[in-house]
């Protein structure tokens, strides 16, 4: 984990680049923004504080992203890493890998997001299944799933709200 210093020397640049008005510049400086919060309070403590940060993150992409956030035993955000890249409808997933990078991490728990550049924020069975699969495998290593998110425009959907997970 960054330390508190550099997080917010990030989240002073990505401010001065919101600032300078250049559109372009804005989304990335509320990511950098989001992710600073995230790791360093109580971020989590509402699944709209999530959705937010997911939507932040997610929404504009051109092509589907697979994102892990990483959580320790207290919920708290470790990290969060984009672990997949596909083509404008579909990402090939590695539950090895997702495993491998929660054992990195020491995660305790999990929140999967994946993106529809569609705009259409319904789960496919493949999504379903993925998590399914994903879900098992991560208990065998004792790491807790707690929601899948997809984000399609400013749309999001939660498995877990959904009573998919």
């Amino acid at each position: 984990m960054p330390d508190i210093p550099k997080a917010y020397r990030r989240m002073n640049k990505a401010l001065r680049l919101a600032q300078s008005g250049e559109a372009e510049n804005v989304l990335s400086a509320a990511r950098e923004i989001l992710a600073t919060r995230m790791q360093h309070g109580d971020a989590l403590t509402s699944p709209g504080a999530v959705r937010d940060y997911l939507r932040v993150l997610l929404h504009d992409r051109e092509h589907e992203l697979f994102v892990v956030v990483m959580l320790n035993a207290q919920h708290r955000v470790l990290c969060s890493a984009e672990l997949f890249r596909g083509t404008l409808t579909q990402t090939s997933v590695y539950p090895r890998e997702i495993v491998k990078a929660a054992l990195r991490a020491n995660a305790a728990a999990v929140i999967f997001a994946h993106n529809h550049p569609s705009g259409v924020a319904e789960p496919s069975q493949a999504d379903e299944l993925l998590t399914r699969q994903l879900k098992e495998a991560l208990a065998l290593v004792d790491v807790k799933v707690l929601d899948h998110f997809i984000i399609a425009g400013t749309a999001a959907l939660s498995f877990a709200e959904r009573g998919l997970i």
